[in-house]
C-alpha cells in the first residue's frame, strides 16, 4: 500500500490575563496576523486553532478584523476552532464546578461571536489527570490534545502513537489525540522537508496515520529569533509549499475531520503527566538537578530508547509545594470559589454573581501559577492580575452578601491549606491575612478599594538553571534555537545577583541579628539569625470590639539563647485604611543590648520609575524604590506609587534605624535571563534595652491611602496589649 496519512496542525495562541497590552500587540503583529497572512493562500491547507479567552476578547476589542478574517476560513472549513476553558486555567487546580463553568463559557462565547460551537479543547500545559475526562465530557467536549509523552507514559510505543484514542471517566468517552514531541521540535526548528521525511517514514510504517502537532502558535514570530526565521527567511511559505507538494499522500485535516474520518486506535488510561518539561519543572529543585545528571548519564547506554519512555519528572500539583507563593493564590482562589458557591446556593442576585464568576475565573489564569522556561510566578504583573480578580470578586461577593460594608470582621480557619489555623481581619478597606503557627507572619494585605495584595511577594529561592547563570551565556551557532535550548543574558552580572531567602518575603516577621548586622547583609541575605521567632509558632487570641477587632499573638522564644518573649498586635478598626502595629518585649536582660528587627514587604510598587519613590515623614523624596536606604534615628517612611495611586506610610513612635532596599529575583524567560524587580522590603530596627522590668514597647502605624482616603485612627481608638 503507498504511504499517505493525515497530519493535524493545532496551533495555540495564548497571552495570559494582566500581560501588558504592547506585549500583546507584539505578539499580534509578530505571530497572529503575520501567520494568517501566509495560511490564507494555501487553499487545500487545513489547521485546527486555539486561541485563548484572554487573547481572543483583546483581539475582539483590539483588532476584530483578524477575527472576521479567521470567521471566514471557519465558514469555508480551512479552521477549526477549538475551545477549553475561558481563561486558560490548569484544570487539575480547580473544582469540578468552575471546570465545566470554563469550558462552557467559552464554548458560548465563541458559537456567539464566531458562529461555530467547539466540539473539541485545547488542555491548558497539557496537565492531565484521569478526573478530568468526565468533566470535560460533561462541559460538551469530545476530544483533545495531550502529548505523545503521556502515552509512552502509559507503555504504548512508536508504532501505536499514529491515530488516536479513547479514554472514560465515571462512564464518560473523551478522545485523545497524541501530540508529537518530534514534530514540536522541528516546526519550526529545522528545515521543513526534515518535516516531511519524518512524516514519509511514519506513514510507510503506518498507513492512514494521523501525526498531531500541538504547540505555541507564538513559536512562529515571537519567540527569541523566529519572526526572522520563519517569515523573513520564508520558513512557513516552505512548510506550506511542501505539505502542497506532497499532498497527494499527506493531507492536512483538523481534528474534527480526523475524529469523522478515522475511527479510535483503542482505549487507553493515562497517568498523571504532563509534557517532558513539565513534569522537570515541577521537581523540587534538588530533584530536578538530580533527575538531569540521570537523564545526561543514561542517554548513551544503549538501552536509552528502550528506557526513556519510562523516565519522567514530577507531578504539576507540586508547583503549590515548590512555591509558597502558588499556594496562596490557590488557596485565596479556592476560597473565592467556594464562597461563590455558597452565595448561588443562598439565592444571590444572579446578574450580579455573573460579574463575580467573570473575576473569579480570571483569577484562575494558571500563568503565574507554576515556572518553567517561561517567566510564570516571577512575573509581579502576572501575580498582581490573578489577586486583582480574586479581591475584586471577593470585595463583590461581601456586597451582593448583604454584609454589614462599615463593620470589622476576624474569622480563623485553615486558609492555606497547611493544617494550621489562619486569621482574617476584613473592613471595606483592608483585608488582612496572618498566619500566627507560621511566625505570627502578615501574609497577605490587600487594598480592596484598588484591588491590590501589597504581598503578592516572591521569595529569592535557588533555581535548577542558576547554574546556567553561573556558567555564563552560551555561544549556539544555530540560527534558531528552542527557547529550551538558549543561554542568553538580558543583563550583565547577573551571577553577581543571585541572593537567597531563608524565610519568604512576607510581614511582622521579627529577627534578632548580630549587632555588627548591616543593610548590605541583611539585602543579601547573609546576616544570620539569632532569635526562634521568625517562622515558629505564637499563641493567639482573637479580641473584639464594637467597631474593631485585634489578633493578639506572643511567643516565649530566645534570642542567643536568651529567653524573651514577645507579644505582637494587630489592630483594624471599621472604615479606616490603618493598621496599628504593638510590639512588647519581655524578659530582656538588664545587662545586655539585642538588635531586634520588623521585616516588612511590599509588592507591586516596581523600581526603575520617578513616580515610585520613598519620602520621610515631612514628605522628603529619598529616592526611587529600587534605592537602598540606612537612616538612623527616623520615625516613618513612606512609599508612593502614583501609578497604582497608592501611598503606604509607616509611623513609628520611637526613633530608629530603617533599612529598605529592593528585592530582586534572576529568573529566565523566553527571552532569556533577567533580573526582575519583586518588591521592597523596609526593616525598622532598633538595639533593644529593657526598662526596670526588662521591657521594652513600639507601636507602628501603617496606612494605606489611595487616592483621597485621609482616615486617621486616634490611640484612643486601639485596643491596648
Amino acid at each position: 500500500m503507498a504511504p499517505h496519512a493525515s497530519l493535524c496542525l493545532v496551533l495555540h495562541n495564548h497571552q495570559p490575563i494582566g500581560n501588558f497590552d504592547g506585549v500583546f500587540e507584539q505578539a499580534y503583529q509578530d505571530s497572529y496576523l503575520p501567520f494568517l497572512n501566509v495560511f490564507e493562500p494555501y487553499e487545500h491547507l487545513r489547521i485546527s486553532l486555539h486561541t485563548s479567552g484572554p487573547l481572543m476578547l483583546w483581539l475582539a476589542e483590539r483588532h476584530p478584523e483578524y477575527l472576521d478574517r479567521v470567521r471566514m476560513l471557519v465558514d469555508v472549513d480551512r479552521i477549526e476552532i477549538i475551545g477549553g476553558p475561558q481563561y486558560e486555567p490548569i484544570l487539575t487546580m480547580l473544582p469540578s464546578r468552575d471546570r465545566i463553568g470554563q469550558i462552557q463559557a467559552y464554548s458560548a462565547w465563541l458559537e456567539r461571536n464566531l458562529g461555530t460551537a467547539p466540539s473539541g479543547m485545547w488542555m491548558p500545559e497539557r496537565v492531565w489527570e484521569s478526573s478530568l475526562a468526565s468533566d470535560i465530557v460533561d462541559a460538551g467536549i469530545s476530544y483533545t490534545v495531550l502529548d505523545d509523552f503521556h502515552f509512552r507514559a502509559a507503555g504504548l510505543d512508536d508504532s501505536e502513537l499514529s491515530s488516536y484514542y479513547l479514554t472514560e471517566d465515571d462512564g464518560r468517552i473523551l478522545k485523545i489525540f497524541p501530540g508529537s514531541e518530534h514534530l514540536r521540535y522541528t516546526i519550526p526548528f529545522r528545515p521543513a522537508n526534515e518535516t516531511i521525511d519524518y512524516c514519509r517514514k511514519v506513514a510507510e510504517k503506518s498507513p492512514g496515520a494521523i501525526l498531531t502537532f500541538g504547540d505555541d502558535g507564538e513559536k512562529f514570530g515571537t519567540w527569541p529569533d523566529t519572526k526572522s526565521h520563519v517569515y523573513d527567511d520564508g520558513w512557513l511559505r516552505s512548510f506550506f509549499d511542501a505539505l502542497t507538494e506532497h499532498s497527494d499522500w499527506l493531507q492536512t485535516v483538523t481534528l474534527g475531520q480526523a475524529v469523522q474520518q478515522t475511527s479510535a486506535a483503542g482505549k487507553i488510561y493515562l497517568p498523571d503527566c504532563s509534557y517532558r518539561e513539565m513534569t522537570e519543572w515541577a521537581l523540587p529543585v534538588k530533584a530536578q538537578a538530580e533527575f538531569d545528571d540521570v537523564v545526561h548519564a543514561l542517554e548513551d547506554h544503549q538501552r536509552w530508547q528502550d528506557l526513556k519512555s519510562f523516565v519522567r519528572g514530577g507531578y504539576w500539583r507540586n508547583f503549590k509545594t515548590k512555591y509558597d507563593e502558588t499556594n496562596e493564590m490557590y488557596a485565596r482562589m479556592m476560597n473565592v470559589s467556594k464562597r461563590l458557591g455558597e452565595a448561588e446556593e443562598a439565592g444571590a442576585d444572579a446578574g450580579e454573581l455573573s460579574v463575580i464568576r467573570d473575576h473569579l475565573y480570571r483569577g484562575q489564569c494558571n500563568c503565574p501559577y507554576w515556572h518553567g522556561a517561561f517567566g510564570g510566578i516571577y512575573l509581579p504583573h502576572l501575580r498582581n492580575a490573578i489577586f486583582n480578580h480574586l479581591i475584586e470578586a471577593d470585595t463583590r461577593l461581601d456586597q451582593v452578601m448583604n454584609s454589614e460594608l462599615t463593620s470589622v470582621q476576624a474569622t480563623a480557619e485553615d486558609y492555606n491549606f497547611d493544617g494550621l489555623q489562619e486569621v482574617r481581619l476584613s473592613n471595606n478597606q483592608l483585608c488582612a491575612w496572618l498566619a500566627p503557627a507560621r511566625g505570627g507572619r502578615l501574609y497577605e494585605l490587600d487594598i480592596r478599594t484598588i484591588g491590590h495584595n501589597l504581598l503578592a511577594t516572591l521569595q529569592r529561592r535557588p533555581e535548577n538553571y542558576h547554574q546556567k547563570v553561573l556558567n555564563g551565556p552560551s555561544n549556539n551557532d544555530e540560527d534558531v534555537a528552542s527557547i529550551h535550548d538558549r543561554v542568553v543574558f538580558k543583563q550583565e552580572d547577573l551571577d553577581q545577583r543571585l541572593h537567597y531567602d531563608a524565610y519568604p518575603r512576607k510581614s511582622l516577621m521579627d529577627h534578632f541579628y548580630d549587632d555588627q548586622a548591616t543593610l548590605e547583609s541583611v539585602a543579601t541575605g547573609q546576616a544570620m539569625e539569632r532569635g526562634d521567632f521568625v517562622d515558629l509558632p505564637y499563641e493567639t487570641k482573637l479580641r473584639r470590639g464594637s467597631d474593631r477587632v485585634q489578633v493578639q499573638m506572643r511567643r516565649h522564644g530566645n534570642a542567643w539563647g536568651i529567653p524573651v518573649t514577645i507579644t505582637k498586635a494587630v489592630t483594624m478598626v471599621a472604615g479606616s485604611n490603618r493598621l496599628l502595629l504593638t510590639y512588647l518585649l519581655e524578659n530582656l536582660p538588664p545587662e545586655k543590648q539585642l538588635h531586634f528587627a520588623i521585616e516588612m514587604n511590599f509588592s507591586g510598587m516596581p523600581a526603575g520609575a520617578d513616580d515610585r519613590y520613598f519620602s520621610d515623614i515631612e514628605g522628603n523624596c529619598l529616592g526611587q524604590l529600587g534605592t537602598q536606604l540606612d537612616l538612623s534615628e527616623v520615625q516613618g517612611l513612606s512609599l508612593s506609587d502614583r501609578w497604582l495611586g497608592m501611598d503606604v506610610s509607616l509611623e513609628i513612635d520611637r526613633p530608629s534605624g530603617i533599612w529598605a532596599f529592593p528585592v530582586e529575583t534572576v529568573s529566565q524567560s523566553e527571552a532569556g535571563f533577567e533580573l526582575v524587580h519583586q518588591s521592597v522590603c523596609v526593616q525598622p530596627h532598633w538595639f533593644v534595652t529593657g526598662d526596670a522590668d526588662g521591657r521594652w514597647s513600639v507601636e507602628i502605624e501603617m496606612t494605606t491611602a489611595c487616592e483621597e482616603q485621609t482616615e486617621t485612627l486616634s490611640q484612643e481608638e486601639v485596643i491596648r496589649l
